[in-house]
């Protein structure tokens, strides 16, 4: 599988969780459709894209279980979850329940537009380690009061790559009258989504993360009775459209002017190319990698997992708590000398390496990250 994507053959890369990686088929697939639009700018975008997005968009429904008048392209879950905040309407005092592990660039949003409102955003803590899913299910309801109004939360957290109860917290959010926002970033392809079975007011999710598609390619499901709230975050030609289409939700996100949306037209490709490779099976064998190999990572730097090691709370990725003088100077050097990709990073308190398994990934990769933790550990100060 390493000689179908594009990566240097020397880097083991081991962080597919940050950036995605693009297969040969997919990414020309992708050049294909960008040459399409250079050959002929304005038939390409005004005839032949708007048929090649319904083919895109009917593939993508398929694979997340919903349907394709429900969700729009968007270059990522960030700006999909900005579009959604500024159509919240939040007054002085109310309040969005999130917990602990959210994505720092999803933290940094929600400070800033409480800020603008006087709404309180509300980090509740999960007690690390996890002992069970009805403990996660406590630890965020804790959170809750009278003047909780939104229930944001990621469905597989980005620094501790845990598996969050996420259906579980929807239903009770219902219940409560509560809106649901859920930021799926590193679920489609990583671990089955049903978008149907779920049923939040609002999800992203990312196609160039675990679906391996080109970069710049997400999507913002939103539930029916909602679609007519949401405020376009650009307002372009399809607001008071002179030839409106069956959806006014579509009309306001879909069409944003001049745009390269060669990304979005991939998912047919991107969907065809994960069933070729059987990619059920091929994630199952990658969570299971993970499950095998993160106890003896947590032994190698005197650590311990951060929850049961099951697939119920690890997907393909699960990071590693270590000590260390500096996460930086561990990070450049894991690359510079030992050609290996990786994350370290740091959240509430506690450093984390967080390995990824993908399809190309080999076992000696994850060797190689196991021998220079153990040199790394006997000859510097990096690790405790």
């Amino acid at each position: 599988m390493k000689e179908q994507f594009l990566l240097n053959p020397e880097i083991a890369y081991l962080n597919h969780g940050s950036f995605g990686a693009c297969p040969k088929p997919i990414f020309d697939a992708w050049q294909n459709w960008q040459h399409a639009l250079e050959f002929e700018p304005v038939q390409f975008i005004l005839k032949k894209s708007p048929q090649q997005l319904l083919k895109a968009k009917a593939a993508l429904a398929k694979f997340i279980n919903c349907e394709p008048q429900d969700f729009y392209f968007t270059p990522n879950p960030t700006y999909a979850i900005n579009t959604v905040m500024h159509s919240l309407k939040l007054k002085p005092g109310d309040e969005i329940l999130a917990t602990d592990n959210e994505y720092g660039a999803m933290d940094r949003t929600w400070n800033y537009f409480t800020r603008k409102t006087g709404a309180v955003y509300v980090r509740q803590p999960v007690t690390l380690p996890v002992v069970s899913k009805e403990q996660m299910i406590a630890d965020f309801w804790k959170g809750y009061s009278e003047k909780t109004k939104v229930v944001f939360l990621n469905q597989i957290s980005s620094a501790t790559a845990l598996i969050f109860p996420v259906k579980e917290i929807c239903e009770r959010a219902k219940e409560l009258g509560l809106i649901t926002i859920v930021d799926g970033a590193h679920v489609p392809g990583h671990i089955d989504l049903d978008l149907r079975d779920l049923d939040p007011d609002y999800y992203t999710g990312t196609l160039h993360k675990w679906m391996m598609a080109p970069k710049g390619s997400s999507f913002l499901y939103v539930k029916k009775e909602l679609q007519n709230d949401l405020d376009p975050l650009v307002v372009s030609w399809g607001y008071d459209s002179d030839m409106p289409g069956e959806s006014r939700f579509l009309d306001y996100h879909e069409h944003q002017g001049t745009r390269d949306i060669s990304s979005f037209l991939t998912a047919d490709t991107v969907v065809e190319f994960m069933e070729s490779i059987d990619w059920k099976t091929q994630a199952k064998y990658n969570r299971q990698r993970i499950l095998e190999q993160y106890g003896r990572f947590c032994d190698l730097v005197v650590s311990q997992p951060i929850c049961p090691v099951t697939e119920e709370f690890l997907g393909q990725m699960c990071s590693i708590p270590i000590k260390t003088t500096d996460a930086i100077a561990l990070k450049e050097l894991l690359f510079s000398r030992y050609k290996i990709e990786i994350p370290v990073m740091a959240l509430n308190g506690q450093v984390y390496i967080r390995i990824s398994t993908q399809v190309y990934v080999s076992d000696e990769d994850i060797e190689r990250l196991y021998d220079a933790l153990k040199e790394i550990k006997a000859q510097t100060d990096l690790l405790a």
